[in-house]
């Protein structure tokens, strides 16, 4: 429950709504039954271009967020955005059947994968979503062509200690004031878009699971991991230190590709983010991405 009462799914889904018109057209809302229960995932792009499967951060992110980087990444691949099971969004978890652990996660994104006729893909993910993206690329290397990182959380990194102190009225006592202030000290008061912000602040009392958390990836597997890997960090992000996950990244995976993009914090990620990042993302999702070891300063 909020200091604007409890949650009101009308005004949540409104709220997505909104976003969502922010999309490139046409777009289909298609839905897809896995063991935990029934994925929602908003799909663009031309029918027979090559897949691409996103995965939101967690919290409030949904689907919705990847509304400034859709359009361009349509242009050339068949966009399939998912909302997460158990998170904020329009995916109803079966029951008390919900992911608890690494392997339920891959699981579900197996069958979702499955259900989607999608033998191999693209795949990318922001924070919370980039740690789901890089386990499954560990647990299928075969199912994933090339796999873009965008700020992810606990991959090569723990995470801030003044981050958690900040974070823990809003996750102790969600309201939608506590949701904007953190936000606005994440990302430096740097100006949101209203309806994004407006849907975050909506999510406040969504009946959501508690999300599946683990350690980081064993260094040996990420070492053994013979995939593409495109790392964007934001320059801004006070959820861990780019320059040490940078570092860690480089040291452990073969084919990692590591961009710092400047002026965006971790939550300014992805949806208002520098022009510059859909043309980062598109060129490395074209055949003749880079895949080798780069460090540029954005």
């Amino acid at each position: 429950m909020s200091a604007r009462g409890p949650y009101d799914a009308g005004r949540f889904h409104a709220a997505y709504d909104r976003v969502m018109a922010g999309w490139p057209a046409p777009r289909e809302a298609v839905t897809v039954s896995t063991p935990f229960g029934e994925t929602h995932v908003n799909v663009t792009g031309p029918a027979d271009g090559p897949p691409l499967v996103l995965l939101p951060g967690g919290g409030a992110a949904t689907s919705a967020s990847w509304y400034a980087q859709a359009a361009e990444l349509s242009r050339t691949h068949r966009v399939h955005a998912a909302d997460l099971i158990g998170a904020p969004g329009r995916s109803t978890p079966a029951g008390d059947r919900h992911p608890r652990t690494v392997a339920d996660l891959t699981a579900w994104l197996d069958a979702l994968l499955d259900g989607l006729g999608i033998e191999e893909t693209d795949l990318g993910g922001h924070s919370y979503g980039a740690w789901i993206a890089l386990h499954h690329a560990l647990h299928a290397p075969g199912r994933v062509r090339r796999l873009f990182l965008l700020d992810p959380t606990q991959c090569f990194a723990g995470l801030k200690a003044a981050y958690l102190l900040h974070a823990l009225p809003m996750l102790l006592r969600p309201t939608p004031r506590r949701v904007r202030a953190f936000l606005d000290w994440e990302t430096g008061a740097v100006p949101l878009d209203p309806d994004w912000l407006a849907l975050q602040e909506a999510a406040v009392g969504f009946p959501s699971r508690r999300p599946v958390t683990g350690p980081r990836p064993a260094p040996e597997a990420l070492r053994g991991l013979d995939v593409p890997v495109l790392l964007l960090l934001a320059g801004n992000s006070r959820t861990h230190d780019p320059s040490g996950v940078a570092a860690r990244a480089q040291a452990l995976l073969p084919r990692v590709t590591v961009t710092v993009v400047p002026d965006v914090s971790h939550h300014g990620l992805p949806q208002s983010a520098p022009p510059g990042l859909g043309r980062l993302l598109s060129g490395f999702l074209a055949p003749s991405g880079v895949g080798g070891h780069e460090d540029s300063p954005g």
